[in-house]
This record gives C-alpha cells, structure tokens and sequence, in this order.
C-alpha cells in the first residue's frame, strides 16, 4: 500500500498539468492598438516605439489601454535555419525581444500576430506545423497577447487548430491573451471560450457607417453591418470569453460623431477597444473620444453584459446594457441623414434583460440619468428625455438608481 501511495503521489506531481487557456486574464475587454487598419504591413521598430510613447503622452495608457499588438508584417519571409520565426532584420533591427521590453518599460504589453495556416494572409511564415516552436519563441520575447488569424488553413478544422495553438501557449508558460481571429465563419462563440479569450464575429472592418465592400469570396464591412452581422451571440460574450467585433476605425476618415457612435457602440457591446489609427498624430476630438473613461467604463463594467436593441423608434435605434450595482448604460443614436428631435418616455419603456434577469420599470422606480460625452446629470427618469441630435450622432447615459 505504501508504494501505491508514493506512486500516486509521484504521477501527481510529476504529470503535466491538462492543456487549457491562461485563466484570469481579459476578465473585462481587452484595450489597445494593433498596426493593421493605418498600416498593414508597412511597420517598423521606431513606428511601436512611437506609439508606446504616444499612449503615455495623450493619456491612453492612463484611460485604460494596455497592449500594442504588431499585426502582419512583423516577421521576416523566411525562418532561421533552426525553424524559428524570427524578425523582419530591416524593419525591426533590435528584434522582438528588444521591442517587448521597451513596451514593457512604459508599464504597457506587447502583441504579436501570426496565422493558423501555412502562410499569413500577407504571405509570411504562418504557424502550421510549428505551433509549439512559436509559443516557445512567442515566451521568450514576453509576447503577452497572440492574435491568431485564419489564412491559408487547407483542410484544417478551425477549433482543432485554435486548440492546438492554446495548448502550445498554456505548455510554453507565459500567460497570454489569445484572440481567434477566425472571422466568425466556424461560428467561434460557440467553442471559443474554451479555446481563447476573445473572438471576431466578422471579416476586417472599414472606416464607414454603413457600407460593405466586396473581396471575391469575404467582405469588408463598416459599423452598423457588423453590428447587425450576427445574431443571438450575445449570451456567448462575458468575462474572459468576448466577442471581438474587430478593431476600431476612430479617426480614420469618419465625422466626429460617427467616431463617437462607434465607440459608444464597441464600449456597448463589450467589445474589446483596439484601437486603430495613429495614435501619434490624432486630433484632439478623436483623442477626447477615445479617452472618455465615462464611456470606457462602460465597455470595462464587471458585469460583462452585451448590450441590446431595447427598442426602435423610427429615425432613433435604442441600445441598453446592463451595468454592474444594477445601474444601466443606453445610447440613443440618430440613424438618419438629419438632425433629430428625441422625446423618450421613460415610462412606457419597462428595462428589462432575460438574459441577466434584470426588469425594472422607470417611471416608478427612478434612477437618476448623467450624460457620457456632455459629463453632466441631465434629471431622472421621472421626466422624459429630450435633446436634438445631430446626424449620425447620439445620447448616451447612465442610469443609477436613486437612494431612497
């Protein structure tokens, strides 16, 4: 019996522990910046190290943003003779090791890309047959986020190959953020909170409110086609698990309050807030809006809840979210080509979330109304709401129950 014992106790300590994902991270959605949307593949060392300066100079490491992740593009063509992934030598002369530290140096984390099939959709070495000599590579640079891409995948199953990866991360021992970025096709919300710690429910983004440009056999689509892209995926997206509805296009061409319905809505739906413009070189107004920790607390809420179309009232598309301490955050956002007069009742609109079993009915219930972007108390819903919004624009507010 006792050597039954010393056995057991010996395959205990010596077995390795069962593959799964690095627990405890992206509890609320991921923030920061990915190269992709300003620069494809045209990035270099001094470029990062520019915008690791920039989030400290204009306040977004202290809004909230932590990682700069490096998109395709980062690597060179070919890998070393040892079969290792190695750095661009013109673009990146110091290497990803270098660079890493030097983000880590300003309190921020650093972000890698690559793909799950043989090449990245830019043509550079993808990580099939080598998921395991990546991750090590991935752990001794100090990657801390890996977003993981789909091209170039022949005859791979989409949950096998994002398995594979996460196992090769949770073996290589570096806790990492992983974000599946399958496109939705293989409908990862159904499989991805096991696999990674955030998935994109779409193909790329582009900078409109409202458009869809076609590739051949994917398509490109602006804020409001991605928002309505899928459906009944809300009850997939929570802490640790969120659906990604791709990187954002604030200040990359649209109208300042297009820009600020588009953050209002990532912040809404709980989105991961991955910027993707030059941080370096944006506007005030793009800055005040990507800095609004009003509405960045929002999208940072504990609860994890997705919002929802609470109701339609003609030119006015009304979206609420449940908040942590049974507060609630709504936007009202003029769909039209015109400025609009909005004249909401609270009374005729109980709030109410299955999903959260969450109801309440406003007019009896008061809860007092701040508006995110003005940064003022705007009364109760004991009296309507009422504002004029300029096209493309919108209300959004907090709602905090009032003591009695």
């Amino acid at each position: 019996m006792p050597r039954i014992r010393l056995l057991l106790i010996f395959l205990m300590f010596s077995a390795p522990l069962f593959p799964q994902k690095f627990e405890g991270l992206a509890l609320t959605p991921p923030m920061g910046w990915n190269s992709w949307n300003t620069f494809a593949t045209d990035i270099h060392e001094e470029l990062i190290k520019g915008v690791a300066d920039a989030f400290v100079e204009f306040g977004y490491k202290e809004a909230g943003y932590q990682y700069i992740v490096l998109d395709d593009g980062w690597m060179a063509m070919e890998r070393d003779a040892d079969g290792n992934l190695q750095a661009d030598p013109q673009k990146f002369p110091g290497g990803m090791k270098a660079l890493a530290d030097y983000i880590h140096s300003k309190g921020l984390k650093f972000g890698l890309y690559n793909c799950a099939g043989s090449k990245t959709c830019a043509g550079y070495p993808g990580s099939r047959g080598h998921e395991y000599q990546d991750a090590r590579k991935y752990a001794e640079w100090g990657v801390d986020f890996l977003k993981y891409d789909w091209c170039n995948t022949e005859n791979l199953n989409a949950k096998g190959a994002y398995q594979t990866m996460r196992d090769a991360l949770y073996a290589a021992g570096r806790p990492v953020v992983f974000s599946i970025c399958e496109w939705g096709t293989d409908q990862p919300w159904t499989w991805g909170a096991e696999m990674g710690h955030l998935w994109r429910t779409s193909g790329d983004i582009v900078n409109c409110w409202d458009c869809e440009i076609g590739h051949g056999n994917w398509s490109s689509r602006g804020v409001w086609p991605i928002i309505r892209l899928r459906e009944g995926i809300r009850r997939f997206s929570g802490p640790g698990h969120w659906n990604d509805f791709d990187m954002m296009e604030v200040g990359n061409g649209m109208s300042a309050a297009e820009d600020r319905v588009h953050f209002a809505m990532w912040a809404m739906l709980a989105s991961p807030l991955i910027m993707g413009n030059d941080v370096r070189s944006a506007s005030p107004e793009t800055v005040k809006t990507l800095t609004n920790k009003a509405v960045i607390a929002v999208n940072q809420d504990k609860l994890g809840a997705m919002a929802f179309l609470f109701s339609d009232e003609g030119d006015f598309e009304v979206w609420a979210k449940p908040l942590a301490g049974e507060e609630w955050a709504l936007v009202f956002v003029n769909m039209s080509e015109e400025s609009r007069k909005l004249d909401f009742d609270w009374g005729k609109h109980p709030l109410e979330d299955g999903l959260h079993h969450r109801r309440v009915q406003l007019d009896k219930e008061p809860y007092a109304v701040r508006d995110l972007f003005k940064h003022r108390d705007i009364g109760t819903t004991a009296t309507g709401l009422k504002a004029t919004v300029p096209a493309h624009d919108l209300v959004m507010v907090r709602l905090k129950k009032q003591e009695n």
